[in-house]
């Protein structure tokens, strides 16, 4: 048959008898026939291939070759051997010398009918050899072509990344190509999001060739083309997979532009999960000891921008001291940039302008946290409200007596507060969405997706659940009216709402007018209280200077002068829910006036408190904000301060002057005055908010004070009272309360702290320390199995800490509470819980007002939808990876 084809070809017929002549020995290739026959066809093929006159020579060469490679497998391999091609490579073939492009079309072809063959390895491992040696002899454009068209179609190590050596050829692609090259590679539809991911990891391996160049430029311009395209699993995946390696790469003075320009990009960038940062947290503080060392221009210089780089980092993902802590000692000596400049940076790089396009990107938590508690999913700029649910959550009291309430219907939001604390309580899941209830709660004037006020919200939220409660009671109160059943009417509640009988507590105000003495009182029920900045610097000095301060934590005047003085009296009866103003206008009294030497006499430990200061403040009202003159207030503190010398401040006398004078109705005209404030009934939850948010009336915006304040782990509050029968007859006769004529210094324990980070309350972020304060009857007890009363910081070592920091939940412990600022400049705690801690003999009054609930805290009976949905939910959760984007609760 070989005579037969060589001969057509070799003929004198028209070009299309010849055609017809050769597709019939093709076709009768097909059929069986012996090896010998096989052998005379490829080699007349394989010559034809090479050295044929025409072509259609050549071409039927290709198809003979085809044809026999596909039905005659068996001879097609023994023909194309490892030997043969060889001398191929090396010899050429008759006249057609090595690097002639025919001989590598001839391989490519071949190569497809052997590659699966067992004769393949070693094919292809000679044919690496030989194209190294090609390719180090420096082939031709046409011949470079051909070897990357047999290295592309037939790679043998799909799985295992290239030399890194090509990194050399990027050098040599025109940068004025990488817009179009990147957004078609970006927008090919034949291209796998496998493919891209694949091609970028290798591409960074690259950035270890020393001798590369502009490979950072391509790196970086690939990722922003995928940005752009919302490609943003590959960007994760990348991100994830590669930020260690190119991490450290910063060690090597030759890798180390390229490396920081990617690391740069890539963490800048990463803003949507604090992940990737985390990754390199445990290697920093190594690399930057390395660095310092080096002594070197480049090392300074890395050092420097690596600072800017991690200083980004945790202003976007606040609320990791523990794990942030070795970084800042370590950076601790490094140029620190402005705020302004982090904002810049990190609107610059980020992904996309709309956080809500990366919420299913967010990490998935594969497991509960080891605490047992379940963090709250961050739905966009919702820390604020997380840190507030987290902290009433771990209010025991409060926790208990809204998973108890059984009518809730009347209560939309309480009902879905009692659910979101039924999934936190029992919930398998490590994280779950307040997604529900973020949409209820939400206060009407808040910006969805902006940072808010966490002690705003919380203030919006106490007075929603107070006021339903209270519609509720009167719908329950107009059916009692109606019906008379007994048992409707035993339906109708006790007066006091639940948010009174937790965190509803007393001030009495009394202002006496210098003209004619008269003294007017009005008492108020609040919620929180709002503890303004002393005004001036010495404030902590002259404390500790006073013979008669109260022991650490205890605070508040001993004794008024104006309770004895009162003339008249204006309290109201049932007075609506209030929340104290920012009062810091206080203006000292005369020191020489007969106020002053009272004031002196029965408030031994606490100084006059200046409202001016030259040098550094000058304090106004104005609608009750307040306004602060501050030279460098954000940059420096003023000494320590202690939360004892915030009350004391808001419970020291103030006088009534210039343009605050107090409009007096027996004089009926404005007068000087003297004013104090009493503390008269203690709440079960004391909440405490640090005025920390200034307006600078220098800049004409709000900062924040970033003074440290010392947080005790006891507080002791004085407590106004009529005299000693009523003294007795709201607090018993605990010995831990000191008792006087005028007044009960009443014990309060630290359960929450929420931390502020950030320089203003439009940014930052928001997180909790808390901790389970239950009476020794609901708690684990030391061996004796009761408390030691001589010392405070037993607490701290019965009570297990947590921070909550959204989804996640972490050990914590009261020194880390402590610390935070110390080590966090802008991490300051903002707003504080402290539980009443009731007396200890059995039967004793707890010093509560009447109608507190009791505190005694059993196994709490859910509702049998409640129960369902969770029982739903966690088998669920159990059959896939856990989903913190899931709203685990009912709408």
């Amino acid at each position: 048959m070989d005579k037969i084809l060589e001969a057509v070809i070799q003929s004198s017929y028209p070009l299309h008898v010849k055609q017809s002549l050769a597709r019939r020995v093709i076709e009768a290739s097909k059929q069986p026939m012996d090896s010998d026959q096989c052998w005379s066809m490829l080699e007349l093929s394989t010559k034809l291939f090479f050295l044929g006159e025409t072509h259609f020579s050549r071409e039927t060469a290709r198809e003979v070759l085809e044809v026999y490679g596909r039905y005659h497998p068996e001879e097609f391999e023994e023909f194309f051997n490892a030997r043969f091609l060889l001398s191929l490579l090396q010899e050429g073939y008759g006249v057609l010398g090595k690097r002639s492009t025919h001989i590598l079309d001839y391989v490519h072809l071949g190569l497809k009918f052997v590659c699966d063959k067992p004769t393949a390895e070693e094919i292809f491992r000679l044919l690496r050899i030989e194209v190294l040696r090609m390719v180090c002899e420096r082939p031709g454009l046409k011949l470079c072509v051909r070897i990357s068209k047999i290295l592309m179609s037939y790679s043998q190590y799909e799985y295992e990344a290239p030399s890194n050596c090509l990194a050399s050829v990027v050098q040599y692609i025109p940068l004025e190509l990488m817009e179009g090259v990147v957004k078609n590679l970006a927008n090919a539809d034949n291209v796998s999001d496998t493919q891209i991911m694949v091609a970028i990891s290798r591409m960074i391996e690259w950035v270890s060739w020393p001798l590369g160049k502009n490979i950072d430029k391509w790196i970086i311009a690939l990722l922003k083309g995928l940005a752009a395209v919302k490609k943003f699993s590959i960007l994760i995946e990348v991100s994830i997979s590669k930020i260690q390696k190119m991490f450290s790469k910063l060690l090597y003075p030759v890798l180390r532009d390229a490396a920081l320009s990617v690391l740069r990009y890539m963490l800048l960038s990463f803003q949507h999960s604090p992940e990737a940062f985390h990754l390199i947290i445990p290697h920093i503080p190594q690399l930057i000891f390395h660095l310092s060392n080096e002594n070197s221009n480049s090392a300074a210089s890395c050092l420097e921008h690596l600072a800017e780089l991690i200083h980004c980092m945790i202003f976007r993902f606040s609320g990791y001291p523990d794990l942030y802590e070795p970084v800042m000692e370590a950076v601790r000596k490094l140029p620190v940039p402005n705020e302004e400049r982090i904002k810049v940076l990190l609107g610059q790089n980020a992904w996309t302008a709309q956080k809500n396009e990366l919420a299913a990107y967010y990490p998935r938590l594969a497991s509960k946290s080891d605490t047992g508690k379940i963090g709250l999913l961050n739905l966009g700029n919702t820390c604020y409200m997380n840190s507030i649910l987290q902290a009433l959550f771990m209010a025991s009291d409060f926790r208990h007596a809204v998973l108890s309430l059984k009518e809730t219907h009347s209560q939309p939001l309480m009902m879905k507060l009692q659910c979101l604390f039924s999934f936190l309580e029992h919930s398998q899941r490590p994280a779950i969405s307040p997604e529900n209830f973020l949409a209820s709660s939400l206060p009407p004037w808040f910006t969805p997706g902006v940072q808010q006020d966490c002690s705003e919200y919380l203030k919006y939220l106490l007075d929603r659940l107070h006021e339903e409660e209270k519609t509720g009671r009167r719908i329950t109160q107009a059916l009692a009216q109606t019906n008379s059943s007994s048992s409707l009417k035993k339906m109708v509640p006790s007066d006091r709402t639940l948010l009174e009988q937790m965190f509803g507590g007393r001030i009495t105000t009394k202002i006496r007018c210098l003209k004619c003495h008269g003294v007017s009182s009005r008492e108020e029920v609040f919620t929180d209280l709002s503890l303004a900045f002393p005004p001036t610097d010495d404030v902590p000095k002259q404390l500790s200077k006073t013979s008669h301060l109260p022991s650490a934590g205890e605070t508040g005047p001993q004794k008024s002068d104006l309770t004895c003085k009162v003339q008249e009296q204006s309290t109201t009866k049932s007075p609506e829910t209030v929340r104290l103003q920012w009062r810091t206008n206080k203006t000292p009294p005369d020191e020489n006036s007969e106020f002053s030497r009272n004031i002196e006499k029965t408030y031994p430990f606490i100084s006059r408190l200046e409202s001016q200061d030259e040098n550094n403040h000058s304090i106004v009202r104005n609608k009750n904000v307040l306004s602060v003159s501050l030279k460098e207030q954000t940059g420096g503190q003023r000494g320590s301060l202690s939360l004892s010398d915030l009350i004391n401040h808001f419970l020291c006398p103030e006088m009534l002057t210039a343009d605050n004078k107090y409009r007096c109705d027996t004089c009926v005209s404005l007068q000087d005055a003297e004013k104090v404030v009493e503390l008269t009934t203690g709440p079960q939850y004391l909440i405490l908010t640090l005025l920390r948010f200034a307006f600078d009336l220098k800049a004409m915006k709000r900062r924040k004070i970033l003074d440290n304040v010392s947080i005790p782990l006891v507080l002791k509050l004085p407590i106004q009272v009529a005299g000693t029968e009523l003294n007795e007859a709201r607090f018993g006769q605990d010995s831990r309360c000191t008792s006087s004529k005028s007044h009960q210094s009443v014990t309060y324990d630290l359960c929450s702290v929420i931390v502020h980070s950030g320089l203003s309350s439009e940014t930052g972020h928001y997180y909790c320390y808390a901790r389970d304060c239950m009476d020794k009857d609901n708690q684990k007890l030391p061996s004796m199995g009761v408390r030691k009363l001589n010392t405070d910081k037993h607490l701290d070592l019965e009570v297990q800490w947590y921070l909550f920091n959204d989804t996640r939940v972490s050990f914590s412990s009261f020194e880390s509470v402590s610390n935070i600022t110390s080590f966090f400049p802008k991490d300051t705690a903002y707003v504080l819980f402290y539980r009443h801690r009731p007396p200890q003999q059995a039967g004793a009054s707890s010093g509560l007002e009447a109608g507190a609930p009791s505190l005694s805290h059993g196994e709490v009976s859910l509702s049998k939808e409640l129960m369902e949905a969770i029982s739903k939910d966690n088998i669920k959760s159990q059959h896939i990876n856990a989903d913190p984007n899931h709203s685990c609760y009912p709408s």
